[in-house]
């Protein structure tokens, strides 16, 4: 399973964490770096690291087009994992030239000056492609820190021959006809379930909250708000143990095969994911084309999404190379030949959607699932509900430790249960990191 937001940018939160905190780690002086190819007349190399499917694909396509400027690929694990190898990199002085980020990401390594401050190079860029809230992203403090590249509402992925033979004519449209769905196919067949629930995604909680209206983070002058455990949230949270309770959703761990299995032996008839999803299927599915569709994300009377992950190229902190690598960011991220490349492999396809709304034509020509979600167009769908997204949404800077305490505590007890251990290890993590809490 598996973004416009933030109408405001955040300056005096995360701007105190730059002159308090951080001191000279949110400079934005670049005169020592090396310059782009072209300007000192010798070639660099960049080491890029990411997870995401077709970065290597982009990395090799940028390779045959400059001369200038070569990119060395590095796939590391995606998640806790790969963010801790990045981090641990950086502080040791060797880290990549490029890395990519998840926007829900961004703000703590900014926060913590781990990252160059990408204004003088790719400012310009930000504010001329991309819509105001996808500049929100990646704009803290008054300076972008990131070149976005996709955007990521929450969409429902279902079996169209399941939901038929249980008698539901319509995918449903809000949260209410999704319970009412659930009840008639767990009639229909006692082994199968509208969709699994699990604790250990920490990316589709705050999205099912953001679509609900939950504002996790927010700013008070120069202090932090939590809003973890906030109304809006809470309604997710009791709706969703509603279903568990009365079993009319599958139990399972999203990361473990047991997902896979289910997807295949048909016991779980849907889940929530976003374009990103969609590639996944070709490869892991092929004997379920034509009985997958895709629709928006059932809502709770209004349409509306959440974002469900998404990833940008920040360029780590110390590298000497940031022109260079902003020249590399800003060409895969914004270019034509750099989404063919993302998404035309059809060994391992990726299905993202461009965050600039001029590249998704691309991105859908690029895409070819030969039918395999039975007519529903994914880019159509997915472009849709990104005007759909809830604004007013921020990060925070303590995202580790949130994720960390709301799965372990969800895990043993209740979604509720996950939400308060997270307000709690927010409020304790942002004090401990020498930031301002607000009262």
């Amino acid at each position: 399973m598996k973004l416009t937001i933030l109408r405001s940018r955040v300056p005096l939160a995360v701007g105190s964490v730059c002159l308090a905190v951080l001191a000279t780690a949110c400079g934005a002086d670049h005169g020592d770096k090396a310059d782009a190819a072209g300007t000192s007349g010798k070639p660099v190399t960049l080491d890029y690291w990411g997870w995401t499917v077709g970065a290597k694909d982009v990395a090799d396509e940028f390779n045959k087009t400059h001369k200038g400027i070569k990119v060395k690929f590095s796939q590391i694990a995606g998640g806790p994992d790969g963010y801790a190898k990045i981090t641990n990199a950086i502080k040791a002085g060797n880290a990549p030239d490029v890395a990519g980020i998840e926007y829900n990401h961004l703000p703590e390594f900014a926060g913590q000056g781990l990252l160059e401050d990408l204004t003088p190079e790719a400012g310009a860029t930000v504010k001329a492609k991309y819509s105001e809230a996808i500049q929100d992203r990646v704009t803290l403090g008054g300076k972008v820190w990131a070149v976005p590249y996709d955007a990521t509402p929450s969409l429902f992925f279902y079996r169209k021959d399941i939901f038929k033979k249980a008698g539901v004519d319509e995918v449903p449209k809000t949260w209410d006809e999704f319970r009412k769905a659930a009840e008639k196919i767990k009639k229909s067949d006692g082994k199968v379930r509208i969709a699994g629930w699990g604790s250990d995604d920490p990316a589709l909680l705050p999205a099912l909250s953001w679509q609900a209206g939950g504002k996790w983070y927010g700013t008070q002058g120069d202090s932090w708000k939590v809003g973890i455990d906030d109304a809006a949230s809470r309604k997710v949270a009791d709706y969703w143990q509603g279903l568990t309770k009365d079993d009319l959703v599958k139990k399972t761990n999203f990361t473990g095969p047991e997902f896979t299995k289910a997807l295949t032996d048909g016991s779980i008839a849907g889940y929530i994911g976003a374009s990103w999803s969609a590639g996944g299927h070709l490869v892991t599915y092929p004997k379920q084309k034509g009985k997958w569709g895709v629709a928006p994300l059932p809502n709770w009377g209004t349409p509306a999404s959440g974002m469900y992950g998404g990833t940008t190229y920040a360029v780590p902190k110390g590298t000497e190379n940031v022109k260079a690598a902003v020249e590399f960011a800003q060409w895969a991220a914004t270019t034509p030949d750099a989404v063919k490349a993302r998404l035309s492999n059809l060994q391992s396809p990726s299905s993202a959607l461009p965050a600039i709304p001029a590249l998704r034509d691309v991105a859908a020509a690029s895409f070819d699932d030969k039918g395999y979600f039975g007519g529903d167009d994914i880019y159509k769908v997915a472009g849709e509900a990104a005007d759909t997204i809830v604004p007013g949404w921020t990060w925070g800077p303590v995202g580790a430790a949130t994720d960390t305490a709301i799965g372990d505590a969800w895990a043993k007890g209740t979604v509720a249960d996950g939400l308060a251990a997270g307000q709690k290890a927010a409020e304790k993590a942002i004090k401990d990191r020498g930031l301002n809490l607000a009262k």
